[in-house]
């Protein structure tokens, strides 16, 4: 699974997410974990999603701040765009803010922790990932 998330939200809510994935047994690419020093971070990154049969998108104010600035998380999110299994997981935000800067995105059914907690949506991914 290849977790797309905002630089600001990597020690954050990006790490949250990680370890309760992590802690449910599912495998997460992430960023903090997986860039090594020296190591091309684009090619890292496109490895990653190359090697991941879902994504999750991890939709934050910072997040939605970034994305129009069409740096990392915007490329990122274009790849996984093309995949039939990804999840956006709407966090201190709401979908409503989320449509204004990408559709596409807010047209997936996804998970909000203004519903669930962090722990009960990272269950409910490693449920959709062991399916």
């Amino acid at each position: 699974m290849f977790l797309c998330h905002a630089w600001d939200d990597r020690q954050g809510s990006a790490k949250e997410l990680h370890d309760l994935l992590e802690a449910c047994g599912v495998r997460v690419w992430f960023s903090e974990k997986d860039l090594g020093l020296g190591v091309p971070m684009m090619r890292a990154i496109d490895k990653g999603l190359v090697n991941s049969r879902v994504g999750i998108v991890l939709v934050t104010p910072a997040m939605l701040k970034r994305l129009p600035a069409e740096g990392i998380a915007d490329k990122e999110l274009s790849a996984l765009l093309r995949r039939e299994r990804l999840v956006p997981v709407v966090h201190g935000t709401t979908y409503e803010e989320l449509e204004k800067v990408s559709l596409l995105l807010a047209s997936r059914a996804g998970l909000s922790t203004a519903e669930d907690s962090m722990a009960v949506v990272a269950t409910k991914i490693a449920e959709l990932v062991a399916a």
